[in-house]
C-alpha cells in the first residue's frame, strides 16, 4: 500500500494542477468571473482533497480484499474515477448552487460538467502518477 506521505503528495498534486486548469476553463465554458470560479474550484478542491484521501485507503482496502493486489486494470481505473466523482458530486452538490446562487438542476448541470472534467483528468493523472511513483510489488 502506498504511505502516508505518497498520499498526501499525490492528493496535492492531483488538487494544484486540477484548480490551474479547472478554474479558467470553467470560467470561459460557464461565465461566471475568474474569482468566482476559482473560489468554487478551491474550495471543492480542499473538500475533493480530504475525499481523495479516505476515499483511496478505502478502495486499496477493498481491492487487498477482492482482488488481492493493488495493481489496477484499466477497468478498475475507470471504475475508480467514477466512484469518487459519484461520491464527491453528493458531497458538493449543495454548495455549489448556494455559492453561485443557483437552483440545484443548475448546479447539478455544472457539477456534471465538473465531474466528467475531472473523471478524464484522475484517470490520466492517476495513470501518469502510477508510472512515476509505482506501486510496490507485494512479495
Amino acid at each position: 500500500m502506498r504511505t502516508t506521505k505518497d498520499r498526501i503528495r499525490h492528493a496535492l498534486g492531483f488538487e494544484i494542477i486540477g484548480l490551474l486548469i479547472f478554474a479558467p476553463l470553467a470560467s470561459l465554458v460557464f461565465g461566471f468571473e475568474l474569482h468566482l470560479m476559482g473560489m468554487m474550484a478551491l474550495v471543492g478542491s480542499i473538500v475533493a482533497t480530504i475525499w481523495n484521501y479516505f476515499y483511496n485507503i478505502l478502495f486499496d482496502r477493498g481491492m487487498l480484499k477482492l482482488c488481492g493486489t493493488l495493481q489496477k486494470t484499466v477497468l478498475i481505473r475507470v471504475l475508480h474515477a467514477i466512484l469518487f466523482e459519484g461520491g464527491l458530486l453528493l458531497l458538493f452538490l449543495p454548495v455549489i448552487a448556494w455559492y453561485l446562487n443557483i437552483s440545484l438542476w443548475e448546479a447539478f448541470k455544472m457539477d456534471i460538467a465538473m465531474a466528467t472534467f475531472y473523471l478524464v483528468y484522475a484517470f490520466v493523472y492517476n495513470w501518469v502518477y502510477d508510472q512515476i511513483f509505482a506501486i510496490p510489488k507485494h512479495s
